[in-house]
């Protein structure tokens, strides 16, 4: 999947020496039901060009693809509550609140600051296999402390996404799930945040991470041995690695899954369709309670293999928001022919 330098390193890790974790039940926010899937991350506007054309400012940021994704699932598993925590500045279009409430996110944990919401422009080339950035500008973002709502601090699933692990950290203070706890990252913490990176990645259940980042943790080409090696340097009981056009491979107490990606031929846009992948994961194990077992993570990683295909087909959240149940389970069933045969 693809990788997007969310900030300029040095701006970043200046503003989080001074990141004051909030305690928890600290946070005020609308009194609702019980939350199966609570998903802290960025919320931007995106300008993105690629081979087939090109959008400027559209709503974008991991928490927006993962909250999309998780509340098609919500929907499609008949879940309770699915909610967002971020940040936006003043000028988050009215319009875009409404596209995200009406996907039937809970938004109380969407905080409003004076400013300009987070921006990022980048383009793709070629295969499309990695975005080129080309400006980034933090805004509000920069300052982001995440405010977990009362009603929200004992979700069944804790999505992490990818932030500084200074902050992952914090939600996971704040937010200990009743089932299982999840964080994606990216190669930037890898290189400035090593140490506080392994230490977060050891409080949770599952980590996602990318394949090139596996091999740059345990310094190793071979990605099976790599892997390995990360699963013990961080005790995680489910490692989970994204492979782009080649799939995922995943490691879980009981074996290995090895999966192919849906075969897309017409690429548009792939921003996103990491934090996509991992909001569908969590919507998914949010249904089960106790141990994850192999074949329930299996069941979680074709529907978000499928999902994130959708992602690819159109600029920003199109695809995800114009995304309905007979047209995911026609590619699903698809899918399921390829990988398992008739």
């Amino acid at each position: 999947m693809i990788q997007k330098i969310l900030c300029p390193s040095l701006i970043l890790h200046e503003a989080l020496d001074t990141f004051d974790p909030v305690p928890k039940n600290e946070v005020g926010g609308i009194i609702g039901r019980d939350m199966d899937v609570l998903i802290v991350g960025s919320l931007a506007y995106d300008s993105v060009q690629s081979p087939e054309g090109s959008v400027d400012e559209e709503l974008g940021g991991s928490a927006t693809y993962a909250g999309l994704a998780a509340a098609f699932h919500r929907r499609r598993l008949s879940l309770d509550s699915v909610g967002i925590v971020g940040v936006v500045g003043t000028d988050f279009a009215q319009s875009d609140r409404d596209q995200l409430e009406s996907a039937g996110l809970d938004l109380s944990g969407l905080e409003t600051v004076e400013g300009e919401t987070f921006r990022w422009r980048g383009s793709y080339h070629g295969s499309m296999a990695e975005a080129e950035t080309h400006e980034t500008h933090l805004n509000v973002f920069e300052h982001f402390q995440p405010l977990v709502p009362d009603h929200a601090t004992a979700p069944i699933i804790t999505f992490c996404g990818n932030l500084h692990p200074a902050i992952q950290a914090d939600v996971l203070n704040q937010a200990p799930p009743k089932r299982l706890s999840m964080l994606d990252s990216m190669n930037l913490w890898i290189e400035i945040s090593r140490d506080a990176l392994i230490d977060v990645m050891r409080r949770v259940d599952l980590v996602i991470i990318n394949d090139g980042e596996v091999r740059m943790l345990a310094d190793d080409d071979n990605l099976v041995r790599a892997a390995a090696a990360v699963r013990t340097m961080v005790d995680a009981t489910y490692l989970v690695i994204k492979r782009g056009e080649h799939g995922v491979l995943a490691l879980h107490p009981e074996g290995m899954i090895s999966l192919p990606a849906y075969p897309v031929s017409d690429v548009v846009d792939p921003t996103g369709c990491g934090d996509t992948f991992a909001g569908t994961i969590a919507s998914c194990l949010s249904q089960g309670d106790g141990p994850l077992g192999l074949e329930e993570l299996r069941t979680a990683l074709e529907a978000a293999t499928v999902t994130a295909s959708f992602t690819l087909e159109a600029f920003g959240t199109m695809s995800l928001t114009s995304l309905e149940q007979p047209a995911f389970d026609s590619r699903l069933a698809m899918y399921r022919l390829i990988i398992h045969g008739a």
